[in-house]
C-alpha cells in the first residue's frame, strides 16, 4: 500500500454472501487464504492465497463473501 495512505478507522469484517459492507479503502488479511469480493461495479473477484498480514488495496467492495472466502480475521480499513 502506498506510504501516503493512512487508515483512520479499522473495523472487523463479518463475511456474508448478501449483506453489503461499509465502503472500505482496503482489507487487512489476518489469517491467510482466499478472499472473494464483489465490487461496486458488480464484478466478482477471488484473491487466491492472500497471505496473512497482507493488505488488499481494493476500495468500494460491496460484499466479502462467506462462501469461497477461507481467509479469516479480516479488517476493513478506511
Amino acid at each position: 500500500m502506498a506510504s501516503e495512505y493512512l487508515a483512520t478507522t479499522a473495523v472487523a469484517i463479518t463475511k456474508h454472501d448478501t449483506t453489503v459492507q461499509p465502503k472500505f479503502a482496503a482489507i487487512y488479511v489476518g489469517v491467510g487464504g482466499d478472499v472473494k469480493v464483489k465490487d461496486a461495479a458488480g464484478n466478482t473477484t477471488t484473491f487466491k492465497n492472500a497471505q496473512a498480514g497482507s493488505i488488499l488495496p481494493i476500495a468500494n467492495v460491496e460484499l466479502i463473501y462467506a462462501t469461497d472466502t477461507s481467509a479469516t480475521a479480516l479488517v476493513g480499513l478506511k
